[in-house]
């Protein structure tokens, strides 16, 4: 079965650090573009960071750039999100997903807690 598992997340002070990390399996991963979500309550899902399966193109919400950063090692099946400089603002569940033939196969992870607060 295809499965996307989230870790990483956890309650850090402002301007911490956290890496979240997307292991998938039952994909070919490396075909998949892949993105982080975050969702907080009485709030719309956003989307974060994307990037290709080829790992060439990067999207960043506005929110988070040059804090943020999207990468993958498809030897690993995995996609990191490395937060810094964090902010009480980016409180949320964090979601990664997966994306292949323009949309038409979409999977989700379960979602990580990210807290930031003193």
């Amino acid at each position: 079965q295809v499965q996307l598992v989230e870790s990483g997340g956890g309650l850090v002070q402002p301007g911490g650090s956290l890496r979240l990390s997307c292991a998938a399996s039952g994909i070919v991963f490396s075909v998949y573009n892949m993105g982080w979500y975050r969702q907080a309550p009485g709030k719309q899902r956003e989307l974060v960071a994307r990037i290709t399966n080829g790992g060439t193109t990067d999207y960043y919400v506005d929110s988070v750039k040059g804090r943020f950063t999207i990468s993958r090692d498809n030897a690993k099946n995995t996609v990191y999100l490395q937060m810094n400089s964090l902010k009480p603002e980016d409180t949320a569940v964090y979601y990664c997903n997966g994306v292949y033939r323009l949309g038409r196969t979409n999977y989700w992870g379960q979602g990580t807690q990210v807290t930031v607060s003193s």
